[in-house]
């Protein structure tokens, strides 16, 4: 006897854990607890960022470690244009993704011709040329950073408010685990799989690698860079800070712990990652000794992350469902 989907813990907790996300803001409002709406907020702006990720990464196994590059970019889109006094969310968003579309065009076409560690590299420079890029900016901040006064808008919507960019995220998050998820199973998708697994023998069936590879490292890129647009309102600040490499390494941590090629990974990995790091905070100022240790044993623990630990929670819901006689006749 099959579960049904709702009934398996790998997705049954997820698309709980959206429905509390989905009466948190109101709930934290009631209570008068507005710091809870800016820090979930936040996680669910870098979900959407680990989500990005995990196409390149866990789709189609390309370890980048630049991708703090296109949230970079997106933030500067908003902070640029809003320091020219161009508020319009539209535009802000149409020059973030085309910015993004050809940055990531541009470096995962070199990127894409070398493997393993050198794409490592070569990701991981071309992100510190853009944190470099705007540093050098003096009239735009430089290192400092730069201030945004005027957030998105769209129409008589803006994004100036905590709760109206934790309400954005929120819909763009389910929007894009809904398209992944679709994607994992699609021809494209397939392909971009059969490639991590071996491109020699995809290639051999008339389908090459890299055009394939570079595609989803262009739409990562531009989702990385939505996801970069939605921070900058959320802080009210875009800085060169956004580029750091470090970033790019958290991002692929939260993959990796959520489980990499997942469709629910990222977001289990971007809450279990930021929802450490603030609790430990509060308890020690050398929480990040801690927080490392804890990522590690995590990480030993369950090698496909919480979403394969979820996934080895429903082969034991299964087998307790099914009476061993039949069991064995199955």
């Amino acid at each position: 006897m099959n579960l049904s989907f709702f009934s398996k813990p790998s997705s049954a907790i997820p698309l709980a854990i959206f429905a509390v996300l989905a009466a948190l803001p109101f709930v934290a409002i009631a209570l008068d607890q507005s710091f809870y709406v800016a820090f979930f907020a936040r996680i669910l702006v870098y979900a959407i960022a680990a989500s990005a990720l995990n196409l390149a990464l866990g789709y189609g196994g390309l370890v980048s470690f630049g991708h703090s590059l296109f949230l970079g970019v997106g933030g500067y889109a908003v902070g640029l244009l809003s320091f020219h006094e161009i508020d319009s969310g539209w535009i802000h968003l149409g020059v973030c993704l085309a910015l993004c579309a050809i940055t990531g065009l541009i470096t995962g076409a070199i990127s894409l011709r070398t493997t393993g560690i050198a794409f490592i590299m070569i990701t991981l420079a071309f992100a510190q040329m853009g944190y470099f890029l705007f540093v050098s900016l003096k009239n735009y901040g430089g290192d400092d950073g730069l201030a945004i006064p005027n957030a998105s808008r769209f129409g008589t919507f803006t994004l100036a408010s905590a709760v109206n960019v934790y309400a954005v995220a929120f819909v763009v998050l389910i929007l894009v685990t809904w398209w992944l998820a679709k994607l994992r199973q699609s021809p494209f998708g397939m392909t971009l799989r059969g490639a991590q697994q071996n491109a020699r023998r995809v290639a051999a069936i008339g389908l090459p690698a890299f055009p394939y590879q570079l595609t989803a490292y262009v739409i990562s890129g531009m989702i990385s860079g939505i996801a970069g647009l939605l921070l900058a309102n959320l802080n009210a600040f875009a800085s060169p800070s956004m580029l750091a490499w470090s970033v790019s390494g958290e991002l692929i941590v939260m993959v990796v712990l959520g489980g990499m090629g997942s469709v629910f990974g990222p977001l289990l990995g971007a809450l279990v990652f930021l929802g450490l790091e603030e609790i430990l905070k509060a308890f020690t100022e050398n929480w990040m000794a801690i927080f490392g240790l804890l990522i590690v044993l995590m990480s030993l623990l369950g090698k496909k992350g919480i979403a394969g630990f979820l996934e080895t929670l429903d082969l034991r819901v299964r087998r307790g469902s099914i009476p061993p006689s039949k069991e064995g006749e199955q």
